[in-house]
């Protein structure tokens, strides 16, 4: 068993062990609802890279809306989780592989109101979108990550510092499925280990 990182809650716990329980990666409603913003903001920054593709599709730019309102609280859980797989499918109506990402960027940003975790995944594949959109750009996807972390507060740090490390808890998207492999892992891995090492004074906004 690997040891805990600080401010990471175990993936081992009673949580998983006890049939019946939430998962670890489904965060609190509270906590939700805080990093939903969040991963708004990081789907949000590639918008424009579907849009230029698909201009009069607007399954992804609702969804960021409705996630941003689902997070101030405009909207409920259970009719939030109903309409998550929304913009996902517009993946499907680009051809790009940037305007691809960007579209399920969006769609992982509205599975936050299922469950906390696809916060990650909308920062990853916001980062990758960015990355495929400036190929000749070495920094982009790191120059985003960057992006993503300045922009988390306090708040959000803490409430993602509460998922399980990426790969080690299979009962959410931070299982060993898409988002733990390729770039997309990469940059989840990126995200956890750079919220472990900000420090208290530096986290403090």
């Amino acid at each position: 068993m690997s040891p805990l990182v600080p401010g990471r809650r175990s993936s081992s716990g009673p949580a998983c062990e006890n049939a019946g329980m939430p998962s670890p990666q489904s965060l609190s409603e509270t906590d939700r609802r805080l990093v939903a913003a969040w991963a708004a903001d990081c789907a949000e920054r590639v918008l424009v890279l579907f849009e230029t593709e698909a201009p009069t599709d607007g399954r992804p730019r609702d969804a960021i809306a409705r996630t941003r309102a689902f997070a101030h609280g405009e909207l409920d859980a259970a009719g939030e989780i109903r309409r998550r797989f929304v913009a996902g499918r517009a993946a499907h109506a680009v051809s790009s592989p940037a305007a691809v990402a960007a579209a399920r960027a969006a769609g992982q940003a509205a599975g936050v109101a299922h469950m906390g975790a696809h916060a990650l995944g909308a920062a990853a594949y916001a980062a990758k979108a960015a990355g495929l959109a400036a190929p000749n750009q070495p920094t982009a996807i790191s120059d985003e990550i960057s992006w993503q972390l300045e922009h988390m507060n306090a708040q959000v740090r803490a409430a993602l510092q509460q998922l399980p490390p990426l790969g080690e808890d299979s009962a959410g998207p931070l299982g060993t499925g898409l988002l733990a492999s390729g770039i997309l892992g990469s940059i989840i891995r990126k995200i956890q280990a750079a919220m472990d090492n900000i420090s208290p004074q530096e986290g403090a906004r």
